[in-house]
């Protein structure tokens, strides 16, 4: 195993005390990158790049050649688990994601396989080991999925939704449809989540990004608890280190204190939720990971600067703070931007790690 040279964002994970506060961002190997752009060129298209393992790892690497980001995150897509189980993923250009085969009905549910990951994913597996390898213990590793509800929508709506309407009417007109569907995906994201860790993952992150979308009860039966069926069943220490496992609902800045209950390490925020209230409200339970708008990077480099410093501010002292965006890093970002970004919060949160 090899010793890592920075481990600032597994510390402040794990509530240890830290130099200055880790950041990473969300999408960060990504468009606004012209070097991101060339090599997906070079792989004909997204999907192409996804499963390409050795791809997959060049980009995964280029943000941390250019900034002194405290941690990698795997390049993959969410929705990778659904086209393993068959449902057949491409993307439009300027449309986002589609699978050819929708599943709508109870008999489509039921013929659903259970993926897994060693046999389905191979190339996901093979990306982690060469970056862990490529990496050479510069930073932490992060692997990811979906939450089973943000991949039930894409199954069920068959690429992305603005209302959700078919994944919402299977919920309150056939829970136990939705139910039977919410527990294959658990299965397989459990499964996926510890092929990852096993591979070399040693954090992991679950990307909740339509739970927001859900109503008060819905969301905790539909999105929170499969989250946490997955959570209970996760690897949690592996290579003689603690696995933290970091949750991230957007919009879910109502439901902080259930969802610090699921026994996470670490909860991520987005914008819309304060940080220094957060931490009043959820305490010491657990690390909080957020939460600049990503928008503000189109701002200037003294704006972007004074935001990280009113976070920090907010968050106040001691450890346990992941600096991130609110969301993912967007592709018209001028990459002198993110980089201001990133100094911003190491510089400016020396102070309060005293």
């Amino acid at each position: 195993m090899t010793e890592l040279k920075n481990d600032r964002f597994l510390r402040a994970l794990l509530g240890q005390p830290v130099d200055v506060t880790p950041v990473w961002m969300m999408r960060q190997a990504g468009r606004y990158l012209p070097e991101y752009r060339a090599t997906r060129a070079r792989a004909g298209d997204f999907m192409g790049l996804c499963t390409n393992p050795q791809l997959a790892c060049e980009v995964t690497l280029q943000p941390l050649q250019r900034y002194p980001l405290d941690a990698a995150i795997l390049f993959s897509d969410i929705l990778t688990v659904p086209d393993a189980m068959g449902l057949g993923l491409y993307f439009e250009t300027g449309e986002g994601p589609k699978f050819r085969n929708p599943v709508r009905t109870a008999a489509q549910v039921e013929a659903l396989p259970v993926v897994n990951a060693e046999n389905e994913l191979t190339y996901v597996l093979d990306a982690v080991k060469t970056i862990r390898h490529e990496l050479n213990g510069a930073v932490p590793l992060i692997g990811f999925s979906g939450s089973p509800w943000t991949l039930m929508t894409y199954m069920v709506e068959g690429g992305s939704s603005k209302d959700f309407r078919r994944s919402k009417a299977m919920l309150y007109s056939e829970p136990e449809v939705a139910r039977l569907l919410l527990d294959k995906l658990v299965a397989s994201v459990t499964d996926y989540l510890n092929a990852q860790i096993r591979a070399g993952a040693q954090a992991v992150q679950i990307f909740d990004s339509w739970g927001g979308a859900l109503a008060h009860d819905a969301y905790l039966e539909f999105s929170l608890k499969p989250m946490q069926q997955i959570v209970n069943g996760l690897i949690r220490e592996h290579e003689g280190r603690q696995v933290p496992v970091i949750l991230f609902t957007k919009g879910g800045g109502q439901w902080l204190e259930a969802m610090a209950e699921t026994g996470v390490a670490a909860l991520g925020l987005d914008w819309t939720t304060d940080i220094g209230n957060a931490r009043e409200r959820v305490g010491d339970k657990v690390a909080l990971q957020g939460n600049m708008d990503p928008s503000v990077l189109y701002a200037s480099t003294s704006a972007i600067r004074d935001e990280v410093g009113r976070i920090l501010a907010s968050y106040g002292q001691g450890g346990g703070h992941v600096f991130n965006l609110g969301h993912g890093i967007t592709p018209e970002v001028d990459p002198v931007h993110a980089g201001a970004f990133i100094n911003a919060v190491h510089e400016l949160s020396a102070g309060y790690h005293q």
